[in-house]
């Protein structure tokens, strides 16, 4: 298996890490899935850049197209750079209904995000300018009896209040004070 730790300074810094996973997943059925993750994986900020995009397609053939439309259609791939840590908010119905909107906006509060522009809260990713966080907004997690349900460097909460996000968020702020 291959070391997906040791992360690049930049995207294209490890052309043959790329090489190795396309060559690892470039003929399986659903390949380009595993390829897309495992480079995100590998990038410091956890992100495609239009370059990978371009690399992944002339090294595997697949049109640029498909491989955008692929990296567009699934929310876990970004193609901006994101945050050391993540906090996913869920804006299903149920959490919607159970406050996930107050919750998105006191987390955006917390770490300063609140003036940023989020074109509403159906699809948001907003990253801190130090690159510490990223607030993001899923449509779904599939776990509605758990709601509000909120996702911290992927481990997941259920039934958040605002109190419990902060607690959460302190444990893996390492700025020390949260603004």
């Amino acid at each position: 298996m291959l070391d997906t730790l040791a992360r690049p300074q930049t995207e294209l810094e490890d052309q043959s890490f790329i090489d190795g996973v396309i060559t690892e997943f470039g003929s399986k059925p659903g390949g380009l899935l595993s390829i897309l993750e495992r480079i995100q994986e590998r990038n410091r900020h956890k992100y495609l850049s239009p370059e990978v995009l371009k690399f992944v397609s002339s090294r595997t053939g697949v049109p640029l197209s498909r491989v955008y439309s692929v990296a567009t259609f699934y929310s876990f791939f970004n193609l901006e750079p994101q945050g050391k840590h993540t906090v996913c908010i869920c804006r299903g119905t149920a959490c919607h209904a159970r406050g996930s909107r107050d919750l998105l906006n006191n987390a955006k509060l917390m770490l300063g995000l609140h003036n940023q522009e989020d074109g509403g809260a159906d699809k948001l990713s907003l990253t801190t300018p130090d690159k510490e966080f990223t607030v993001r907004t899923v449509a779904c997690f599939g776990q509605c009896a758990l709601a509000p349900v909120v996702e911290v460097d992927r481990k997941i909460y259920g039934r958040v209040n605002e109190r419990e996000m902060r607690k959460v968020i302190d444990r893996v702020d390492s700025r020390g004070k949260v603004p």
